[in-house]
């Protein structure tokens, strides 16, 4: 499979007009498929591992856990160019918490897929909310698109933002969700 790959590649290579046998692109091919396996990770990683190992010496924490400026890089499915930006995670735990590097590991998950951010964002939250089952999950993304900025309507700087509100944050019940944006400086007061 990987030379049908490789020659694959050499063939998009002639399409676009190059020489895949000049210095510089002989191991193209090759170096495409390495990226790709780290490009495409989240495939072979499972969310509820990464989420299983949790404390619960808490001493009855209520609060909301955020952690904020998470940065990522994916890619688009639609054109399959980078999309990057940061992720801000926040949850209301009910019994236990989980190490923080582990969300962002579960970030990792994710945004190592072909995707759109959009899915990637609902796709994080869902996972925390079967997972932890906390009282309430709030996942923002802020990212740019090179699909976007680099091709088509080439508007550099340019970023879109998503949310996914579950649970308590959904209703904003207690003002969580006003807190949650607030705590990643989405809100002023």
């Amino acid at each position: 499979m990987p030379d049908q790959i490789e020659n694959m590649l050499k063939t998009i290579l002639i399409h676009i007009g190059e020489d895949p046998t000049r210095d510089g692109l002989i191991d193209t091919p090759k170096r495409i498929m390495k990226s790709w396996q780290e490009l495409y990770s989240g495939y072979i990683k499972d969310p509820k591992e990464v989420l299983s190992k949790t404390f619960d010496e808490t001493n009855d924490y209520n609060e909301i856990v955020v952690l904020k400026n998470i940065p990522f890089y994916s890619m688009c499915e639609h054109h399959m160019l980078p999309f990057h930006g940061e992720v801000h995670i926040g949850y209301l735990p009910k019994k236990s918490v989980v190490g923080i590097s582990k969300l962002a590991r579960l970030v990792e998950v994710f945004a190592r897929r072909l995707q759109i951010q959009e899915r990637m964002t609902k796709e994080i939250a869902n996972a925390i909310m079967e997972h932890l089952d906390p009282f309430g999950v709030a996942v923002v993304v802020n990212a740019e698109h090179l699909c976007m900025t680099a091709r088509g309507i080439q508007k550099p700087g340019t970023k879109m933002m998503t949310s996914a509100m579950e649970g308590i944050f959904k209703e904003d019940q207690g003002g969580c969700k006003t807190e949650f944006m607030k705590m990643i400086g989405m809100k002023d007061d």
